[in-house]
């Protein structure tokens, strides 16, 4: 990972082309759920998975020498590095072989509902006793559509305005966080800001049409397709429709930016070319990382109509884990709203426990805002982002991202490219049996 893409320094982001792999057939992964070749032989050492940062390494060395309650039971924590991760673990299904006991699996768990029959259900081992203590939104995310809790939240990524105070500024806008965030409350208050700072100082408020899509359709309570699974997209009034909208119409107002590589993003944040961004808690990191000579400048608002979820993981059990009980146990524990608070501490993970936030442990993350706590921000706001569901057909919408894009960069008619955008996805679905 390298400075010079934000979207590279984001640990969600390497799994970014995850949605391919769901071509890998199912009937290969119902092949069978009895052990295989196991990656250690060692009947009480349970093998974890997971990337740099996703989990505290010194509650890894905790666990390593004992799981509570489940003595002799002891973890041995495997990293697995770069974007081989989830093509790793699919081979490993699909062959039925060294599967690992325990795992994180990232945002793109939905693509694992299909196969759910491959994991343990969370509530079978007092999952349900605990869900009190998690966002109902994030547990909704890893829970499939018969209701199985496979997939256990991990750390969160609720989703806000991040913007230059001194930019703002200069154009005579609001810019203290409780004013920007009342100047904004719909996305039309949000076009109309954005388009007095594009006339007033030439700076884009966000960096592209398409993040700004996104972003809309994460804070939305209904998405590409409803619970049965059904496409709702192509609706006059459905979220996709209003986020396209929204969309092509701030990218015709100038508040989008049009910078569509990343190295164009970092140059736009800290020349102050572009003023902001909508993206998920941990982006405090990234911004402070990729703009370190802007620390003191930048605020964070609330952005319109409610905030989104935007990355977050999860784990996970495989139905062949030598002792599914034991590594239940583990990742309710790493887990657990203490340990989260240490967590956050250690490796900026921001919670998905409440409790998290009310328990002392948690500390400043510094100066980088100003005299703002982004954490009592996101703390706040967190409660509020709405519960959804994630189809695993959402793998084939793509075309809405390239044709929001080539409205953006090559000036294409919007109504042309919707009207591709439904189309190239409706045959795609066709041919997976994916329909009304």
């Amino acid at each position: 990972m390298t400075a010079a893409s934000p979207i590279s320094l984001s640990r969600r982001g390497f799994l970014a082309g995850a949605g391919a792999l769901g071509a890998l057939a199912t009937t290969t992964l119902l092949a069978g759920c009895s052990t295989g070749t196991a990656i250690s032989k060692d009947p009480d050492e349970l093998v974890l998975w997971y990337w740099n940062r996703s989990l505290d390494p010194k509650f890894l060395q905790q666990a390593a020498k004992g799981i509570d309650g489940h003595q002799p039971k002891r973890l041995r924590p495997d990293l697995i590095g770069g974007a081989s991760y989830d093509t790793k673990f699919r081979t490993a299904l699909a062959g039925n072989a060294f599967i690992p006991d325990v795992l994180m699996v990232n945002s793109n768990c939905w693509l694992y509902f299909p196969d759910e029959q491959l994991f343990t259900d969370f509530d079978d081992h007092g999952g349900g006793a605990k869900r009190s203590e998690y966002y109902d939104w994030k547990l909704s995310l890893g829970r499939t559509p018969s209701g199985r809790q496979c997939f256990w939240p991990v750390d969160t990524g609720p989703t806000a305005f991040f913007y230059r105070q001194d930019v703002l500024a200069k154009a005579g806008l609001p810019t203290d966080p409780d004013e920007v965030s009342a100047a904004m409350r719909t996305w039309d208050d949000f076009r109309r800001f954005g388009s007095t700072l594009r006339e007033k100082t030439d700076v884009a408020t966000v960096i592209t049409a398409n993040q700004l899509f996104n972003q809309y359709v994460y804070a939305s309570p209904t998405r590409y397709f409803d619970r049965d699974d059904q496409p709702v997209f192509e609706r006059d009034d459905s979220s996709i429709r209003k986020a396209w909208d929204n969309a092509v119409a701030c990218a015709r107002s100038g508040v989008t930016g049009n910078l569509q590589s990343g190295t164009d993003q970092n140059a736009g944040w800290v020349s102050g070319r572009v003023a902001g961004q909508i993206e998920g808690a941990w982006w405090t990191q990234v911004i402070h990382d990729t703009a370190p000579d802007s620390a003191g400048q930048w605020r964070i608002a609330r952005q319109p109509e409610r905030p989104g979820n935007s990355g977050g993981s999860f784990l996970a059990v495989p139905k062949t884990s030598k002792d599914p009980a034991a590594a239940v146990a583990f990742a309710q524990w790493i887990t657990s709203p203490e340990v989260q608070s240490h967590t956050y501490n250690d490796i900026q993970l921001f919670p998905s426990t409440p409790g998290s936030f009310s328990n002392g442990l948690m500390r400043q993350p510094g100066d980088f805002f100003g005299d703002q706590d982004p954490l009592a921000f996101f703390s706040d706001t967190a409660g509020d982002v709405p519960v959804t569901y994630i189809s695993n057909s959402e793998r084939f919408v793509g075309a809405f991202a390239t044709e929001i894009t080539n409205v953006e960069a090559a000036g294409k008619d919007p109504d042309r490219a919707w009207q591709d955008a439904v189309d190239q996805t409706n045959r795609v679905l066709e041919k997976r049996g994916v329909g009304a």
